[in-house]
């Protein structure tokens, strides 16, 4: 069965264990940034922003149909001022985007210098990138079982770092995770557990799935500090008042 949806994708055995993993890490990664307006664009079973103290956290979407999505939109066009967030989490985001380089452009919009953006991407060079290859091309022959969604179009590190680049940003840290096979059962996941200690030491590379905390650098800025925020930021909708869509901004925990 084609599955074309990460939402989905993530309550299967292997969706577990690359959710469990990602959900450890961005909790650390979160923990000690600071500021006032945080966002996290899409995989809503993942909280991104649950360990992050920020007054103004919400979850965005490009679907209506999720339970807890605070704003609905398109990705390339975001629903705030230009310099306006402090955050932004991008889980599997860019991979399922048609156009990702359109929407890390936005995300640099709405960034205030000095803010940063989280990235969880699936490694092309594993065992998963190599299943994910594997299965759209057996897609084109008529085949209907995926491993992962089919939709993704998975993104190399180096690729990401050119962009990232491109748009003005410097690589704080980053790192790669989970070196199991691409199985689905979980009992056969589970006989591979010896994999995790052996791939983080002697292949790291080559993770299942990596991550990125990059930082937007504008060059001759001076920072103010926070007082030149003088009323708060709220996402707006196209189809819907801010205050019927949203109400006051809401806070994760």
């Amino acid at each position: 069965m084609k599955i074309n949806d990460w939402d989905d994708w993530v309550r299967s055995a292997a969706g577990e264990y690359l959710l469990n993993w990602e959900q450890t890490k961005v909790d650390q990664l979160v923990a000690d940034v600071f500021g006032f307006h945080a966002v996290q664009m899409g995989l809503a079973p993942l909280k991104g922003l649950q360990f992050n103290r920020m007054p103004n956290r919400w979850l965005g979407l490009e679907r209506e149909d999720v339970q807890g999505v605070d704003f609905v939109t398109d990705f390339r066009a975001l629903p705030f001022p230009e310099q306006s967030l402090d955050l932004v989490v991008l889980p599997h985001t860019l991979e399922m985007h048609a156009n990702p380089h359109f929407t890390l452009r936005e995300v640099e919009r709405v960034l205030v210098p000095e803010g940063r953006v989280i990235i969880f991407g699936i490694n092309p060079l594993s065992f998963w990138g190599f299943r994910h290859w594997r299965d759209r091309w057996y897609i084109r022959l008529g085949a209907q079982h995926t491993f992962m969604p089919s939709q993704s179009e998975l993104i190399g590190l180096g690729r990401l770092k050119d962009w990232l680049s491109l748009l003005g940003f410097e690589i704080e840290q980053g790192g790669f995770g989970l070196y199991k096979p691409a199985l689905k059962s979980e009992k056969w996941l589970s006989k591979f557990n010896w994999l995790e200690l052996a791939g983080n030491r002697w292949w790291p590379i080559f993770g299942d799935c990596y991550y990125l905390v990059a930082v937007k650098r504008v060059r001759g800025m001076r920072l103010m500090g926070p007082g030149w925020k003088t009323a708060p930021i709220k996402p707006l909708n196209a189809t819907a008042s801010v205050s019927s869509l949203l109400g006051e901004p809401t806070q994760k925990s």
